[in-house]
């Protein structure tokens, strides 16, 4: 399976990220790829308080995805929307969601963000917990003839999750992200490596590239690992763009066959 992962630096303005968003989902299917993953909160990056959240957040599904959903459906692949601020009733936060749509365009699963970023960046203390609700269960989704097992962006540094994925079988973990710089240049590839190692699975990883309106700026360097820790593809640290791997079932069981016990 041809796979594409889309680094995008996304601002403020959602509309015209999900326009960008759109545009390079269209390119990577132009270019062959039967999945495309999209980063962390791909429609939108900028300041947070409860009246941006209300305007922002939407239902599933709402205008970030549809446009996404049409594509699927007539294109016969799979999106993995990275992430959505996706409404909670009768509440002032939102949950970080990241949703697959499958190749006949249908919602197939969704995966509410586990593990919130709390956390010192440098001078800047972030709390997602403020704005975010933290979701409760660990989701597996149909993929064609694999399974995904999915996670978003700090869940990354949590490898109890991933180890519930690699021992019920999945073949490739997404990890769509909008880490920062500084941690990213620090822990970024060892920990997607380290994952895929574990794990003896794909991991597919968009991230987010760039500076923020409010300063923060993302890693780049988006990254297909394969099951033994190969780096198959990696964009760069600033620019958007798109990255293409092959996903291979044979490679994988292969793997799997030299280390049978490790996920026992």
């Amino acid at each position: 399976m041809k796979v594409a992962a889309i680094q995008l630096s996304v601002g403020e303005f959602k509309d015209k990220n999900i326009a960008k968003a759109v545009h390079f989902v269209k390119d990577a299917i132009a270019n062959g790829a039967k999945a495309v993953f999209l980063p962390e909160v791909f429609n939108y990056r900028g300041p947070l308080d409860k009246n941006i959240l209300k305007e922002i957040s939407e239902s599933i599904p709402g205008p970030s995805l549809k446009p996404l959903v049409d594509l699927a459906k007539k294109h016969r692949v799979f999106i993995v929307a990275g992430s959505i601020y996706e409404k909670i009733p009768k509440s002032t936060k939102v949950f970080n969601t990241s949703v697959v749509i499958n190749d006949y365009g249908r919602i197939a699963s969704r995966y509410r963000k586990i593990h919130l970023f709390d956390a010192v960046v440098v001078d800047r203390v972030v709390k997602e917990a403020q704005n975010f609700s933290a979701g409760k269960s660990a989701v597996i989704a149909p993929f064609g003839p694999m399974r995904l097992g999915m996670t978003v962006c700090y869940d990354l540094r949590f490898p109890d999750l991933f180890r519930k994925y690699g021992k019920k079988g999945c073949e490739v973990i997404s990890v769509p992200s909008n880490f920062t710089y500084e941690t990213g240049k620090a822990h970024w590839e060892v920990l997607l490596r380290a994952r895929a190692i574990e794990n003896l699975s794909y991991i597919v990883a968009a991230n987010q590239c760039g500076s923020s309106s409010m300063g923060m700026q993302a890693f780049g360097n988006s990254m297909i690992v394969d099951p033994w820790g190969g780096v198959l593809a990696r964009a760069s640290t600033e620019n958007e763009e798109i990255i293409f791997a092959e996903l291979q079932r044979e490679a994988l069981e292969y793997t799997r066959a030299i280390l049978p016990t490790i996920l026992r």
